[in-house]
């Protein structure tokens, strides 16, 4: 058979061709890994934006004196630096009388905190300090101490809230949560010893858990708020009201705990909420959160598979004894209402109850005193009942 030397031509034209490609091709991703992507992750503007802050989320900046260099998920510190700047050691100071021996005797806690805003409002979890009769200090990142006083705790979400005169504080910057997957890596930044020195941890964000509610029951309160982060880190306890933060070094969540059955379980407050909780500490409001008394379950699709229900969403007015005085609190806004056991509330104002919008969340977007109107199943029936919480 003859071969015809001009289509060798061209098929060694083409290999040539691909193999051109595939060097500057590649190449050219290499270039784009160790040049401009650090670029991006540093550029103050450039990493504001949206499609290209999340391109190079996952890039650490190394710098050296010599050459930049791409190293995933090591220079923490560098990660964290403006969120590390924000972490604050809260010392509480308390005199406390010995109930069997009735002397006084002093007592303190040092607990993690972090600036959210630049005139010194100080965010922590309620575990963190001694909220009665105490006095505090606060330490911050340049060695200087402040005098704090407690503006107040947010029994809906139990973040404590404390106010330092200090100008021009180093404030963290806010993520939002709500784009937080499971599999993210997370920074978590604590600081309890006796003088300022930070410790990090990092790990992932192992699961969504949006059916615990933060009564540390086994029931769901309807005034504590639902659905948290759970991140798989050690010594959680050391970095209780400290900042978990992303690779863009923003506000994730605030590590909290509860104790259930003389065990403590750490979680983390995811940070949109933490921000819907600050604008009752602006306001110095945390009386106006609202009341309904009800105790349930949010249900999900296994909860009502498990439980032959007809329905796979909303929440359960419920009992494990099945008394009505062990679901609706005496005198509550719920009992009040006309509310029962086993009522199956499935709408706030026709906004659907379900396991990403449950009951006490939905709640808490009004005020006490405001006037609502739930969409319940009762046996077979569909009701519409106004509540004045």
């Amino acid at each position: 058979m003859k071969v015809n030397p001009s289509k060798i031509k061209k098929v060694f034209k083409l290999v040539v061709i691909a193999g051109i490609v595939f060097i500057v091709g590649g190449a050219g991703g290499v270039y784009f890994d160790q040049k401009v992507l650090p670029f991006i992750r540093t550029n103050r503007y450039l990493s504001k934006i949206d499609f290209l802050k999340h391109v190079a989320e996952n890039v650490t900046v190394i710098k050296t004196t010599e050459q930049i260099t791409i190293k995933d998920g090591e220079s923490v510190n560098e990660i964290s630096s403006q969120a590390s700047n924000a972490t604050v050691n809260i010392v509480s100071m308390a005199s406390q009388k010995d109930p069997a021996t009735k002397l006084s005797k002093n007592i303190d806690k040092e607990g993690t905190g972090v600036a959210v805003t630049s005139d010194g409002i100080i965010v922590t979890h309620r575990g963190a300090i001694i909220e009665k009769d105490a006095v505090y200090k606060i330490s911050l990142y340049d060695g200087s101490y402040y005098d704090a006083t407690l503006i107040g705790v947010d029994s809906f979400t139990d973040l404590a809230y404390l106010k330092i005169s200090a100008p021009n504080l180093t404030a963290i910057s806010f993520g939002d949560s709500s784009t937080a997957q499971a599999g993210k890596k997370l920074v978590a930044i604590g600081n309890t010893f006796g003088e300022y020195q930070n410790r990090f941890a990092t790990g992932l964000l192992s699961n969504i858990n949006r059916t615990f509610n933060l009564s540390g029951l086994t029931l769901a309160s309807s005034e504590k708020y639902e659905g948290v982060f759970e991140m798989d880190f050690n010594n959680q306890s050391k970095y209780l009201g400290g900042p978990i933060v992303n690779y863009n070094g923003e506000l994730i969540g605030i590590v909290g705990k509860v104790t259930m059955n003389g065990q403590d379980y750490y979680f983390q407050i995811p940070s949109n909420e933490v921000q819907e909780s600050m604008k009752f500490a602006l306001d110095g409001k945390f009386d106006a959160r609202p009341i309904l008394g009800a105790y349930y379950v949010s249900i999900s699709k296994e909860y009502a598979l498990v439980n032959d229900l007809k329905f796979d969403y909303g929440a359960l007015i419920y009992s494990p004894s099945g008394k009505q005085g062990l679901a609706i609190i005496a005198n509550s806004p719920a009992e009040k209402a006309g509310l029962k056991i086993n009522d199956i509330i499935t709408a706030v104002n026709d906004k659907e109850i379900d396991i990403n919008n449950p009951l006490s969340n939905l709640i808490n977007q009004y005020r006490k005193g405001d006037q609502i109107e739930f969409t319940v199943k009762r046996a077979e029936s569909e009701i519409k009942i106004p509540v004045n919480l």
